[in-house]
This record gives structure tokens, sequence and C-alpha cells, in this order.
């Protein structure tokens, strides 16, 4: 990790040492659009062609399989206790975020409401590249099964031997999956976006990937699949602020979980004056030295840095204008300093709540914007698997009293037939 002085930079300066990994979009959108097309051209068979290319399984049959007809996986008792665990607790926090119809008298006889639909089917991407993710399932899962989604397609490459595997299946069967796609990739995106012949065609896509993934989600949902996505995300990342009370070994760990996720993952640390800044470093390096995903990790700290601050202050604003994905606030009256925090995907305060609750059991959800996009985008929750419908009734009174405003709205604008959609009711004409 680079380590520098937040006073001795300046802000072009701040900005570079923060830069993600680049992401070069022209070039992987030339390599996925090719494999979009000939999904959506061939459907099933691409699908299955690419497996064999990217994933290295002959599927030798349709690559969709109905959730009911595969057995219950086998899993030890700890193992589904911990996913059953994880499950009430998502489920408990997204269903909180049902809100009731919204019903408003604007004016006498004048009644606008709006209510929330689900979307009939959506798409789950959970990746399974470098390491088998039944917790993404859980959180992609979990808020469609609350919405009521009808349709769930959860997309995931499969094991070498071309079967499910059993964590994802045994979450697949509890939050109601439909579907298992079996498949990854821009080819998983573009089956569901599309829609083959045992693919059911979602209407909006979720999950997070690498940049291929990601780049087949942007280039979907701007074409005639007429899919949408949760959001554009990219390589994962956490930012940690670190004062004196934080144990170093602690927070080595935080800025580890994340760099062992993927090479081009990024962790950022800013430690307040009193903070150990070399003893954190030290803990860094001697963890990652043990670690099973040390060569990933290593290559991710390659693109991270440590940054000592002049202040809390300090540390609050530069974390803002980074926008992480993750933000661990590992100082005192951390609960208090988050009420200062404009832009982050989801925000772990004080000494004992690391990341990795986050990733797995709290109840929040770990899909959350990265690469910046925390500025403007919400991490997936229960309104993502929604969407809204506005309804208005006037009475005749109502209309009497509103009518003679919109006519003359209208007729300003010079759309006539607007005009006589009231007056003509109100015998205005």
């Amino acid at each position: 990790m680079q380590l520098a002085s937040a006073s001795s930079l300046s802000d072009n300066e701040l900005d570079t040492l923060l830069r993600r990994p680049r992401v070069d979009l022209p070039s992987i959108f030339n390599t996925v659009a090719p494999i979009v097309d000939a999904v959506r051209e061939r459907g099933d068979e691409a699908v299955n062609e690419f497996t064999a290319k990217f994933d290295n399984v002959e599927l030798g049959r349709a690559p969709v399989v109905l959730v009911d007809d595969l057995p219950d996986p086998q899993l030890d008792a700890t193992t589904k206790a911990a996913f059953d665990t994880a499950y009430d607790n998502i489920r408990k926090f997204h269903e909180a975020q049902i809100t009731a119809p919204l019903h408003v008298e604007t004016m006498p006889g004048v009644v606008c409401e709006r209510v929330n639909r689900p979307i009939d089917a959506v798409g789950l991407y959970v990746p399974g590249g470098t390491a088998i993710l039944p917790s993404t399932t859980l959180m992609l899962a979990v808020p469609g099964q609350v919405a009521g989604c009808k349709t769930m397609v959860v997309a995931t490459p499969p094991r070498s031997d071309g079967s499910v595997c059993p964590e994802v299946l045994y979450v697949c069967k509890k939050c109601g999956v439909t579907h298992i796609l079996q498949a990854g990739g821009a080819q998983a995106v573009a089956a569901m976006a599309h829609g083959t012949a045992t693919c059911p065609k979602v209407h909006k896509v979720f999950g997070p990937g690498n940049q291929f993934v990601t780049a087949a989600k942007m280039l979907l949902s701007n074409s005639e699949a007429m899919v949408s996505i949760d959001m554009p995300a990219g390589p994962s990342e956490v930012l940690v602020v670190a004062d004196g009370g934080a144990d170093p070994v602690h927070v080595a760990a935080d800025l580890l979980s994340q760099a062992e996720h993927g090479r081009d993952s990024q962790v950022v640390l800013l430690a307040t004056p009193d903070a150990d800044v070399d003893a954190i470093l030290k803990a860094v390096r001697e963890q990652c030295s043990t670690l099973p995903r040390q060569e990933v990790a290593e290559a991710a700290l390659g693109n991270s840095c440590a940054i000592k601050v002049d202040s809390l202050e300090e540390a609050i604003r530069i974390s803002n204008r980074y926008a992480p994905e993750h933000l661990i606030l590992n100082v005192a009256n951390a609960r208090e300093v988050a009420d200062v925090v404009t832009d982050a995907g989801s925000i772990f305060c004080g000494r004992w709540t690391p990341e990795s609750v986050g990733d797995y059991a709290s109840g929040t959800n770990h899909v959350l914007p990265t690469y910046g996009y925390a500025r403007m985008y919400s991490g997936v929750n229960l309104s993502a698997y929604n969407k809204s419908i506005t309804i208005q009734e006037l009475s005749e009174s109502g209309l009497k009293s509103l009518g003679p405003h919109v006519a003359h709205m209208a007729d300003l604008e010079g759309l006539e037939a607007h005009r006589r959609a009231v007056t003509l009711r109100l015998g205005m004409d």
C-alpha cells in the first residue's frame, strides 16, 4: 500500500492517489457485444458454447433447471444454521422496508395515490468464478421474495461436474427462486435479458460481477432487450477510518477482507494523527502472508493506499469525495460521525462491526454501488424490486375546482385536445 500524508497532497494528487484501477470499457464492450449478440440469436446453444469455452464445463443439456425439480441439497447442520440465521436477518430488514400505499387529497375532490407492484420477473447474477457466493444469492433473492416477484432466475456458473453448488441451491429453495441458469459471464446476463428456449426473459437484472458482467449489463440496458439493471457495479472496495483507539490487527483484517475479493479491488486507510499507521501496515503484511488468497490480496494492495489525515473531519471529507462502497468507521463515537457521511454504499460503525457482518448476515444488503457510484446510486433494497404506480381520482366538484387551471395551462401550451378533455366535461365550450 502506498503511504501518503493528506497535508502534502494537492487536490489533483489526492484524486490520483485515490483513483480506482482503470477499466477500459470501450475494449470490454467490443469483447462482450459479440457474446451478447450470439446469445440473442442462438439462445441456449450459444450459452452452452460459452460455458464450455470460459468455464471448461460441457453441460450436454439445456443450461436452465427448475429449482423445484432438484432434490434438496445435503448440508451439515452448522452450514444450514448459518444460512438460516442470515436469511432471517436479511428478511427482517427488508420486510421493514415495506411501505404503505400513499394517499393524499391534494385539494378537495382531488385524490392522488401511489402504490407499489413487484417486478414480475427478475434475474439474479451470482458470481462463481474464484469463490462460491451463496451469500450473494441470499442478498438478491430475499428482497425479491419479500417483494413478491413471480419469476426469479439465479444465474451462476456450474461446478466442474456440471452440478449446481449445493449451498446456492439451498438458498434458492429457501428464497423461492424459480429457475437456475447454469452460466456465468456476459452470456448469462444476455440469456436473462433476451430470454431463451429454457430461460425466462426477465425485466431487471441484479447482482455484482466482473468487468465483463458489468459491461453486459450496461449494454443490454440500452438495447432492444428492454431490461433494467440495479446499478453499474465494479470491483469491490473498502475505506477504513481509524483513530488511536482502533486495534491495528482489526483494521488490517478489515482492509484485507476486501483486498482478497479480486486483483482489481481497492482498499483505503485514512488514519487520524493518533492512529498507529506503522502498526496497521505491519499487521497488513503479516496477515496477508498467511491468506489462502495471498496473491490476489497482494495484487489488490498494489492498487491501494494509506493516508495520514490531520483530523477526523478531514477524513470524512476525503471519504465523501471517494464515495466508498464500504465505509468502516473504527473511531470513537462512530454513530455520530456516520451522520455527516453523505456518500457511501454502506457504513460500519464502531470497534465491533467488521465489514464481514454486512457481507453475510447482519441484515443489510451487500450488493452496493462501487467505483464512486455511491454518489448517485443506493445499494440493492426492497424498492429496487418494485415499481410505483400513481393513481388519481377526481370527483365532479374536484374537476370543477381544478379543471379551469388545467385548461388554462393547456391553452398556454397550445394543446387544444388537452384543454377540451377538461372543458367538454365542465361545459365550458
